[in-house]
């Protein structure tokens, strides 16, 4: 095989990969927001088989359709679209509570509350994010959250 048809196989698979991660994702958000299949189709306006394809990195959804399924799961549309390859993902990152320590119309107490409320998403995120990661490798051990 010549060098240039295996970068090229190899460019197929990284983006086959990139698809692959972005159905994982979706799954996962719609499992963390228990949400089921059939209802994020029927919220995002698309089939459920076009949606179970997408999770399954079959199909490749347009910058429209990852707006409406961003929409429905009320997650951003950039992080799909980052995930797709549409964005490039911020080149430096920025620290929201830097940032919040510096906004100087919002009052110390207004600047602490909001701190704390971020920090207080994000560890409630990360363990979203530790039970979904586990319930996909079949991982017992980590418990989850009651369903309501």
């Amino acid at each position: 095989m010549s060098a240039g048809r295996s970068s090229l196989t190899g460019v197929k698979d990284d983006l086959d990969r990139r698809w692959q991660d972005l159905g994982a994702f979706i799954r996962e958000q719609r499992n963390v927001g228990q949400m089921s299949l059939r209802r994020l189709a029927d919220l995002a306006g698309v089939s459920n088989p076009y949606l179970s394809q997408i999770e399954r990195g079959l199909r490749r959804p347009s910058a429209e359709i990852l707006q409406q399924i961003a929409r429905a799961l009320e997650i951003s549309s950039e992080s799909l679209y980052i995930r797709a390859g549409i964005l490039d993902a911020p080149s430096s990152h920025i620290d929201p509570v830097v940032e919040i320590r510096r906004d100087v119309t919002l009052t110390e107490e207004q600047r602490k509350s909001l701190i704390r409320i971020y920090e207080s998403f994000r560890r409630e995120n990360e363990l979203s994010g530790l039970v979904a990661a586990a319930a996909i490798d079949g991982d017992d051990e980590v418990s989850r959250p009651p369903v309501v």
